[in-house]
């Protein structure tokens, strides 16, 4: 009888306790009573009891990672995708994974607000706080813009706004990535690639150009070089005759012509 009653007080006992898991911070929240509410004090890793009315809420201190994307195999298993709008209103869509965590001090502030566990928060107030962010920012941008040069702008924008948001509760959104490219309709995707590519071709030809317009300048630069040789060779032998003699003489092979007419080279008769 003892060994029964034993078992059935240690089962009562147990039943009682909640549990906060390595990793993990715990709120406890109590539902009757004078102290009913958020308790203030976070909860550390360990066993507590929690009688009837009492439960113990668990928040992530360490990083999570976890992805919105239209796919089933991510995250959930419903569309979460984000839809938003270029300047025009042209509809676009994009995944996108956020890196977060709970600060420990925070978490009884942060259930306080929401009144929802770890799950919940993800698929409700981070999600809407981003998109509302992203939607926000896109407005102000063109689609070339949000496909191209400002993306990754764009996704700083929106994580320092979230972040921002959300810090004074104590969850951190610690990095917002891209989680695939950008989904934009097919005949403006066409479109930009063409003019992608035009610029390519374009920047290409301009290259050609300015390497035959650096071409021609170098040999227009030898041929004035050589110009100006023969010009400064030329004034240097009507300057002074004698070094034209000179450099006949010292080609001279010391051999006459079989056959002369007139004086003989190099010799000079005085009378």
């Amino acid at each position: 009888m003892k060994t029964h009653t034993i078992v059935a007080l240690s089962a009562l006992a147990l039943a009682g306790c909640g549990q906060v898991h390595p990793g993990h911070v715990g709120i406890k929240v109590n539902q009757f009573g004078s102290s009913a509410g958020v308790s203030n004090d976070a909860l550390g890793v360990g066993t507590y009891f929690t009688p009837y009315g009492t439960a113990i809420y668990e928040y992530p201190v360490y990083t999570n990672t976890y992805t919105y994307s239209s796919s089933t195999t991510e995250g959930s298993t419903n569309d979460e995708a984000f839809n938003f709008q270029d300047k025009n209103g042209l509809g676009l869509s994009a995944d996108i994974a956020v890196s977060y965590s709970v600060s420990t001090q925070l978490a009884p502030k942060l259930f306080q607000k929401y009144r929802i566990d770890a799950a919940g928060i993800i698929a409700g107030p981070l999600r809407n706080a981003i998109r509302n962010a992203l939607v926000n920012r896109a407005a102000v941008l063109g689609v070339e813009e949000i496909y191209g040069p400002k993306k990754q702008e764009l996704l700083n924008q929106v994580q320092n706004d979230v972040t921002a948001y959300f810090a004074p509760y104590g969850l951190n959104v610690e990095k917002l990535f891209w989680a695939g490219n950008v989904r934009v309709p097919e005949v403006v995707l066409t479109q930009i690639n063409n003019k992608i590519a035009n610029e390519q071709h374009a920047l290409a030809a301009q290259a050609q150009v300015a390497t035959v317009q650096a071409e021609a300048q170098q040999r227009i630069a030898q041929a004035e070089g050589e110009a100006k040789a023969i010009q400064v060779q030329g004034d240097t032998l009507r300057s002074n005759p004698e070094v034209l003699r000179l450099r006949a003489i010292e080609k001279w092979d010391g051999k006459l012509p079989q056959v002369m007419s007139g004086a003989t080279p190099f010799v000079q008769i005085e009378k």
